[in-house]
């Protein structure tokens, strides 16, 4: 069924002013402007984050929606997209958050907005542990689209967590997926918004 209503989360220490998030929106506006979409700021804390999250989308139509999420926004997407039932789109998704952001306990900078600060608590990293699948299979279709050259995030890792997905493995590239305009077709294709 096409998708009405499409969700974006964005990474760590990002926001809905990043590329990816507003080429999207820009996107949706401009050519399938009935489509529900919703990017929020997400809060530091990753059960806080979930719970507006998912507030907002209660009542969305699971086999209607989608979801999108880049590098930590992926690993919620996984979260978000297996209650739900829904599609989602991995976009370099983090794979063990729980250990990469470990060393950003504390004092922390928004990318988009410098001035912004927040600090990443330690109790955050058992709120990630609690928001795992791993062992969970995929309660509906996925696509991932995972960098080789992601600087930040190993790509192996992507493709071992997500072996049900539809997987766009992508010769070099960047944890940010700067190209990421040259893989929206695909993206699209996989939505089929509404």
């Amino acid at each position: 069924m096409p998708t009405t209503h499409l969700l974006y989360l964005h990474g760590f220490r990002s926001s809905p002013q990043s590329t990816k998030a507003r080429t999207m929106a820009e996107y949706v506006q401009r050519r399938h402007p009935q489509v529900t979409w919703y990017c929020p700021q997400l809060p530091p804390s990753p059960r806080a984050a979930m719970e507006l999250v998912m507030a907002q989308v209660r009542d969305w139509p699971s086999e209607r929606m989608a979801v999108i999420g880049s590098s930590l926004g992926g690993y919620y997407a996984t979260w978000v997209a297996h209650h739900k039932h829904c599609k989602a789109v991995l976009l370099n998704p983090a794979v063990w958050p729980d250990h990469s952001l470990e060393q950003y306990i504390g004092q922390q900078t928004s990318w988009h907005h410098p001035e912004e600060a927040f600090f990443f608590r330690p109790e955050y990293i058992q709120e990630l542990r609690d928001l795992a699948l791993h062992e969970q299979a995929a309660t509906a279709p996925q696509l991932g689209v995972f960098a080789k050259g992601d600087e930040v995030l190993d790509w192996r890792q992507m493709v071992a967590r997500y072996p049900e997905a539809e997987q766009l493995i992508l010769e070099g590239g960047d944890h940010a997926l700067s190209d990421f305009d040259s893989h929206l077709s695909r993206i699209l294709d996989f939505l089929d918004l509404a």
